[in-house]
């Protein structure tokens, strides 16, 4: 199911919100209307909670099915949370955005070219799969700059074809370049999403909402 929300008024989504295949996670101060619009939408358990003391989830978290990263400032409290849910990482690097510094599915691992090689070893181990530094359309911050489930992919309009190829063979689904939020480029914080639906800002257009159900399969 493809539905449109928004966060206190703001439709960048993907900023706040995050979610893998069978959690979300919302900010602590999110009304009970959008946790039930992004269970439904999405068929997912709705968590409430702060990350790092903040309400900007998504561009703190990383995840999948199989493992969470968060931000190397995140608190204690925050990771029990989680771990009675998945494994969880801090990511201890200058660049500890991790929803915006890397995109993860099942199946492959994208990240910000400047991380530590270290950093890109322990990401390597904790998911168990290859991890990649690529810079998408100019952008650096990939968990930004697209969106990825186990089915399909969405990345800054001005990917190119080469960059396209390689986040296809990494992550092993096609990525198309489109726009959310009438014309945002960085369509990572527009929009979360899984294989069973996605939630996306709602200034997003019809068109937009076409191009991205499309490139979701989320039929």
């Amino acid at each position: 199911m493809l539905t449109l929300s928004n966060y206190e008024g703001n439709p960048y989504i993907g900023v706040y919100l995050a979610a893998n295949e069978s959690i979300a996670l919302l900010p602590s101060d999110s009304g009970v209307e959008l946790l039930k619009t992004v269970g439904e939408a999405m068929d997912v358990e709705p968590l409430r909670l702060t990350m790092s003391s903040s309400h900007v989830i998504g561009s703190l978290v990383a995840m999948n099915s199989h493992g969470i990263v968060v931000t190397s400032q995140a608190e204690s409290a925050e990771i029990s949370l989680l771990e009675e849910y998945l494994p969880v990482l801090r990511l201890d690097d200058r660049l500890n955005a991790a929803g915006n510094n890397i995109l993860v599915n099942d199946h492959g691992l994208v990240v910000n070219r400047n991380l530590k090689p270290k950093t890109v070893e322990a990401l390597e181990e904790f998911f168990g799969m290859e991890c990649v530094r690529l810079r998408v359309g100019g952008i650096d911050t990939v968990g930004s700059a697209c969106s990825v489930t186990n089915k399909g992919g969405i990345c800054h309009p001005k990917t190119t074809a080469d960059e396209r190829a390689e986040l296809s063979r990494i992550l092993k689904v096609d990525f198309t370049p489109i726009t959310l939020n009438y014309g945002s480029a960085m369509v990572g914080s527009c929009v979360i999403a899984n294989s069973k639906g996605a939630v996306v800002g709602n200034t997003s257009t019809p068109i937009e909402l076409g191009k991205l159900e499309d490139s979701l399969y989320l039929y």
